[in-house]
């Protein structure tokens, strides 16, 4: 593997993670007119968020999961990360913590970059997962600084320094699957699998239920823009 691969995989890492405070720094637009559009536009920022976790799932991770291991590990795996997203669900709510959002933030971010940067050692091509990562990244960290976003301005700039040093994850974990653990194809499998289910246990707990709106239709919407963003570069990628 060449040094330039490196590099770009740790520009597309980088890139993806910083969607994270981005979205946090557009949460902070308030005071639009009318008031319905505040309310779409988190709607549809929501929904946005929810495709793009359904494309990755659809297009990227379980495809690429299941080519090394057993039918049998494949759904171990997959029924795994969705147990252990409820759990910390469950967790999360009976401690009545304000990060929740940004737990379940983490824990695709994590593996997902750590998919990234195996996908790069195999000679794969980083651009549809890194895009895939950002664009839910965006929404994800929007939810998650609403959610825990304190009264005092000085405590919410520095909350948006903390996602700025979280989206550093990124690159890190990707050099992690670079390195190391594109090596051992099964463990990575497993890893694309278990976060796999994680993923569409959240999209379905925590943000599709979000989504619905009363007398108005075009949020939803958002999904669609989000599943086209891996549709569209699947299609490129595979030529």
């Amino acid at each position: 593997m060449q040094q330039p691969d490196i590099l770009n995989l740790i520009i597309v890492a980088t890139l993806a993670g910083l969607a994270m405070p981005a979205g946090a720094v557009l949460s902070r637009v308030k005071g639009l007119r009318p008031k319905w559009l505040e309310q779409e536009l988190r709607h549809g920022i929501l929904a946005l968020g929810a495709g793009a976790l359904i494309s990755a799932v659809a297009l990227v991770l379980v495809p690429e999961g299941i080519e090394d291991v057993s039918v049998l590990m494949a759904c171990s795996c997959f029924i795994g990360g969705a147990l252990a997203f409820m759990a910390l669900d469950i967790y999360l709510a009976k401690k009545k913590t304000a990060g929740s959002q940004l737990a379940a933030m983490l824990s695709d971010f994590v593996p997902e970059s750590v998919a990234l940067g195996t996908t790069a050692a195999l000679g794969g091509g980083t651009m549809l997962l890194g895009v895939l990562i950002a664009v839910q990244n965006l929404p994800e960290g929007f939810n998650a600084y609403r959610e825990m976003t304190p009264t005092n301005k000085n405590r919410s700039t520095k909350l948006i320094w903390i996602f700025v040093l979280m989206s550093l994850l990124g690159p890190l974990m990707s050099a992690v699957g670079f390195y190391y653990l594109a090596e051992f194809p099964v463990v990575m499998s497993g890893i694309m699998l278990f976060a796999a289910g994680g993923i569409l246990y959240s999209v379905f707990q925590d943000i599709a239920p979000g989504i619905r709106m009363e007398n108005h239709w075009l949020p939803p919407l958002g999904a669609i823009l989000g599943f086209l963003v891996g549709l569209v570069g699947a299609m490129l990628e595979g030529g």
